[in-house]
Parts: structure tokens; C-alpha cells; sequence
């Protein structure tokens, strides 16, 4: 877990996480955050490619990867593996074997999971976030395109405990009104969940409300998205790129880690839960 700054904690030792670590505090350019991208989804990989392999699995350019090492200080790349093998130790990854296509993507998603289990063992930024988002009355939760269905989801349960959850995923001309709309009503953070390809309308509504005083509380897919430099606390959990659309499992759980961290400060949230309950059962809501 990260803020625009800091990973947020030392709970962790993960060779992903200390490659985080590396590369924070230098201005990388979009093809470099990129490559450091690349580099943390496959962190237990990385100490073995060439610079060949690493441009390859990143989408980019050999000398684009050698630019990126010399940004962070090293002589060139061989410098920079040299580095990572000693910071960041791992074994080979195992060949995948028979695995199909689909199962490759199964398998991609669940070392997602692994890494944002790793990353959630120090629970400061997901704690602070979840005060945050609960001091917030109203409660902005935004999302679009591709993100829309997790602020959708977030939203949904967040009106269970939350007095008052408003639901943005559709852009326009609207969004920067309903941003104000919500600031003059109380609102005192937003929350964002960002994913790939990430829209131009998202960092614009972002830094909008930052002008105009929430705390932007963002989900992204990595500390390096666009949406990190108009965030105030960015939460990082990475999508599956094996199928033709993007797998968003991580940042999914995410959402429901930060709705239990928000639970934890509403004092009223298990009542309110409660009675949400006894009136289904007395409307015959759900089907037993």
C-alpha cells in the first residue's frame, strides 16, 4: 500500500515490495512507470531477464529499459539486475507446464492475490482510509468505464452502513458538478477506483476534487498509475493482463478489505446492518 509518496509501511519484505521501495522518489517518466510496473507484477522474475526479456514483458524498448536503469541511478542495466538480485532475492518462476491458456490467466490472478496479501500485512493505509472514507458525509465513490463496476459494487454495500454513499461512474460534463455537488453537501474525501486504460476524465475529476478540498482515496492497478500524482492515499492492487480483457480480482477484494476497514468506524454500521436484514426477511427479499 502506498500514498503518492511512500509505500506506507514497513509490514512487509516481499521482493515487491522492495522493489517498490526503489523506485520511489524518482520522477519517472509514463514509459518508465511502465517498465517499474512490469517490474512489480513480476518482481520474483525480474532479477533474471536480460534487458531484452524485461522490454519485451513490459511492451517497450531495449534502450527505453536501459534509460529506465540510469534513471535510477545505475551505470545500466546490468548494473541495476546486479542490484536486484541482492535486494530482491527470489527462485526462478517454474514453467507453467501444461497449463492452458486459461489456466495461465487463473494462475496470474491468484499471484495478484498473493501480492496484495503480502502488501496488506501492514494495514495502516487501509485503516487510514477506511476513517477517512467514513468521516465523509456524503461519500463520493467514483469509477469509470472499465472501474465502473468496482465503485458500482463498493457503493452498493457501502449504503448498507453509510448514511450517505453517492455513486459516480458515468463522465460528462456533469462529473465536475456533482464532485461540488457533494462538497457543499459535507463531503469530505473521495474515493476512486481506477483501472486500465486509464480515462483522461478520471485524473481530471481527481484533480478537480483536490481543488476543491476532499481527500482523494484512490484503488488503482499500481503505485504507478496516472491517477498516483492527484491522490492523496493510493491503495495498489494489480489486474490480470492474460485474457483480451483485463481480470480486476485484486482490486476487488481490495474494495471489500477497505469496506470492513470503514465498518470499523461506524459505530452504528452492525446495527444498521441488522436492521437491514430484519426488513428483508420481513419483505421475503432474498430466497432462502
Amino acid at each position: 500500500m502506498s500514498g503518492t509518496s511512500g509505500t506506507g509501511g514497513n509490514g512487509t519484505d516481499s521482493p515487491a515490495v522492495r522493489l517498490q521501495a526503489l523506485f520511489e522518489g524518482h520522477r519517472l517518466t509514463p514509459t518508465q512507470r511502465r517498465i517499474a510496473h512490469s517490474m512489480v507484477r513480476r518482481a520474483s522474475e525480474v532479477p533474471f531477464l536480460s534487458s531484452v526479456e524485461l522490454a519485451e514483458l513490459a511492451g517497450v524498448s531495449q534502450p527505453s529499459v536501459t534509460r529506465f536503469a540510469v534513471a535510477l541511478g545505475f551505470d545500466g542495466y546490468p548494473a541495476l539486475r546486479r542490484h536486484l538480485r541482492e535486494v530482491a532475492p527470489a527462485e526462478p518462476v517454474a514453467e507453467s507446464g501444461s497449463c492452458n491458456e486459461y489456466q495461465q490467466a487463473v494462475e496470474a490472478e491468484i499471484e495478484n492475490l498473493r501480492h496484495l496479501a503480502e502488501a496488506l500485512a501492514d494495514p495502516g493505509p487501509v485503516r487510514e482510509a477506511g476513517r477517512t472514507l467514513a468521516a465523509s458525509r456524503p461519500l463520493p465513490v467514483l469509477g469509470l468505464r472499465a472501474a465502473a463496476a468496482q465503485a458500482r459494487g463498493f457503493a452498493y454495500f457501502a449504503a448498507k452502513v453509510h448514511a450517505d454513499v453517492r455513486l459516480l461512474d458515468e463522465g460528462g460534463t456533469m462529473l465536475h458538478d456533482r464532485i461540488d455537488a457533494a462538497v457543499r453537501a459535507g463531503a469530505s474525501a473521495l474515493l476512486c477506483f481506477a483501472l486500465p486504460r486509464h480515462p483522461r476524465e478520471v485524473v481530471d475529476a481527481l484533480a478537480h476534487a483536490k481543488e476543491a478540498g476532499l481527500t482523494v482515496v484512490t484503488v488503482a492497478d499500481s503505485a504507478f498509475a496516472p491517477v498516483a500524482k492527484v491522490s492523496d492515499l493510493l491503495l495498489p492492487a494489480a489486474v490480470g493482463t492474460g485474457l483480451a480483457f483485463d481480470t480486476a480480482c485484486a482490486p476487488m477484494l481490495l474494495g471489500r478489505v477497505l469496506l470492513e476497514s470503514m465498518c470499523d468506524d461506524l459505530p452504528d454500521a452492525q446495527a444498521r446492518l441488522e436492521e437491514f436484514d430484519t426488513k428483508a426477511a420481513a419483505r421475503g427479499l432474498f430466497v432462502d
